[in-house]
C-alpha cells in the first residue's frame, strides 16, 4: 500500500465519526479535498512553490504515535504560569475539556471547539471553511482529515481584553493530528490569539495545521504562532488571512521545533487602507529544515504592508524563506516593505532567501532585501575588550539578533513567553540570562 493510499484509507475509516459527518456540504468537501490529494500526492521539488522543502520522502515515511503518554496537565501548567487569558487545549488532535478554562466572554463572542461548533453553527462554519482548492496537495489532506480545532467568532466591536490561547499537544494514540482553526473578527473588533505547538518524545508524528481568519472592516487582529514540537515530528501548516477596509492583521511565527516545519502564511487586501505585519523568527539545529512561504496580496489601494524575518542557523540546519509581495494594477499608494536576514551559527548551515516583488501599478514605494553572513569579529571583538569571554560575547551577539523579531511582539506577556522559548533553545541560555 502506497503512502498516499494509508491516508485515504484513514479517511474511510474515521469518516463517520469525524466532526460534522452528518453535514452533507462537509461530507462532499472532505471527499473533494482527498480526492484531490490522491490525485496530486506529496509536493516535490518540482512545483514551483516547493523547489527548496521536497516532500517526496513522506511516500516512503513511517509514522508512529509515541509510546509515552505526555504529561498534558504539566506542560501546560509550564506554558500558562499566572496568565489567565482564555485557553483552548487539545491533546492528540482532540478538545480536552478538563484542562481547558474559556472563561468568561463578552456578549456574542463565540469560542469554541471546531467539532462543538459545526454542531451549534454549521452555516456560519460553513462560510469560514475554506475550499478543496485551497493551497496545495497537503492543505487538501488537512481539509479532508481534519478532526479539530477551534472556532472564534468576535461580534461587531467587540474586543477581548485578553489573549485566546489555542494549544496543541501531540498524544500517545494518534500517528498524526490534523487541526483546523477558524476565525470571524467582524467590523471594528479585536483580539489576540495564540498558538502554542507542543510534543515530546523521539516518534515520527505528523502536524497538520490549516488557521483561517476573516478580519473585517476596522478589525485589529494578532496571531502568534509558537511551534515546539518533538525533534522528530514533521509539521506541515498554513495561515490565510482576508482583510477588508482599514482591517489591520499582525502576524509572528516562532518556529523552534520538529525536524520539517513548513509554514505558509498568506494575506489579502480586499479593501482600501488595510494594514498587515509578517513577522517570524526560526532557530535550527541538527540537521532541521524550516521553511517560510508567505505573500501578501495588496488587491486594493493605500495598504501598507511590512514583513520581517529573521533566522538562527547552528549544525547541518537549512533555512528556507520564500516571500512574495504582490501590488495590483489599481492599488495605487500601496506601501510594502520585507526584509529577511539569516545568521549562519555554523560552516555547515544553509540559508535560502528569496524576497520577490510583483508590481503592477506604479504609484507605490515598495523594497526589498535580504541577508545571509555569521557572526560578525568586529562585534565579538569589542565584546571581549568589555571583559566578556568568548562564549559569551556569541551567545549575547545571537540573542540580539533574535531580538529584533521579538520585539516586534507588543504584548508583553507574549514577548516574554517567546523570549523564554528561544533562551530553551539556544545554547548556554541560562548564562545569557545572566547578561540581560
Amino acid at each position: 500500500m502506497s503512502a498516499v493510499d494509508t491516508w485515504v484509507s484513514a479517511f474511510h475509516a474515521g469518516a463517520a465519526v469525524q466532526p460534522g459527518a452528518g453535514l452533507p456540504w462537509l461530507a462532499a468537501l472532505r471527499r473533494e479535498a482527498l480526492y484531490r490529494f490522491a490525485d496530486e500526492g506529496w509536493p516535490t521539488r518540482r512545483h514551483p512553490r516547493w523547489q527548496h522543502t521536497s516532500l517526496a520522502f513522506m511516500d516512503q515515511q513511517d509514522f508512529a504515535a509515541n509510546t509515552v503518554a505526555p504529561d498534558a496537565a504539566a506542560a501546560l501548567a509550564r506554558l500558562r504560569g499566572d496568565d489567565a487569558g482564555h485557553w483552548l487545549v487539545f491533546v492528540g488532535g482532540r478538545f480536552n475539556t478538563e484542562l481547558s478554562d474559556i472563561g468568561a466572554l463578552p456578549a456574542g463572542v463565540q469560542l469554541t471547539s471546531l467539532a462543538d461548533a459545526l454542531e451549534q453553527h454549521p452555516e456560519a462554519v460553513q462560510a469560514a471553511f475554506g475550499s478543496a482548492t485551497d493551497g496545495d496537495s497537503p492543505a487538501a489532506l488537512n481539509l479532508a482529515l481534519a478532526t479539530d480545532g477551534a472556532w472564534l467568532r468576535l461580534p461587531r466591536g467587540v474586543a477581548l481584553e485578553a489573549p485566546v490561547h489555542l494549544v496543541f499537544i501531540a498524544g500517545s494514540t494518534d500517528a498524526s493530528q490534523h487541526l483546523r482553526n477558524l476565525i470571524v473578527a467582524e467590523a471594528n473588533s479585536e483580539a489576540t490569539i495564540v498558538e502554542h505547538y507542543l510534543g515530546e518524545g523521539d516518534a515520527t508524528t505528523l502536524t497538520t495545521a490549516a488557521t483561517r481568519l476573516q478580519v473585517d472592516a476596522d478589525a485589529r487582529i494578532t496571531h502568534l504562532k509558537l511551534q515546539q514540537e518533538a525533534e522528530p515530528a514533521i509539521h506541515l501548516a498554513s495561515i490565510d488571512a482576508t482583510q477588508a477596509r482599514g482591517a489591520q492583521f499582525a502576524s509572528h511565527s516562532l518556529s523552534f521545533g520538529a525536524r520539517l516545519a513548513r509554514n505558509d502564511i498568506h494575506t489579502r487586501f480586499d479593501g482600501e487602507g488595510c494594514d498587515a505585519l509578517l513577522n517570524g523568527l526560526y532557530h535550527l539545529d541538527g540537521r532541521r529544515h524550516v521553511d517560510h512561504h508567505t505573500s501578501i496580496n495588496h488587491a486594493q489601494p493605500r495598504g501598507n504592508s511590512r514583513e520581517f524575518y529573521r533566522g538562527l542557523l547552528d549544525g547541518n540546519s537549512r533555512g528556507v524563506f520564500t516571500g512574495r509581495i504582490i501590488v495590483a494594477k489599481d492599488a495605487q499608494r500601496s506601501d510594502a516593505m520585507q526584509r529577511c536576514d539569516n545568521l549562519l551559527l555554523s560552516r555547515a548551515a544553509e540559508a535560502d532567501a528569496r524576497p520577490e516583488l510583483e508590481i503592477y501599478a506604479d504609484d507605490v514605494k515598495c523594497a526589498h532585501g535580504a541577508t545571509v553572513g555569521q557572526m560578525d569579529e568586529d562585534s565579538l571583538f569589542y565584546l571581549q575588550t568589555r571583559g566578556l569571554d568568548d562564549a559569551h560575547a556569541r551567545r549575547l551577539l545571537t540573542y540580539a539578533f533574535a531580538a529584533e523579531a521579538l520585539d516586534r511582539i507588543t504584548l508583553l506577556p507574549l514577548r516574554k513567553q517567546a523570549r523564554a522559548a528561544l533562551m530553551a533553545r539556544l545554547p548556554g541560555g541560562e548564562l545569557l540570562e545572566e547578561l540581560l
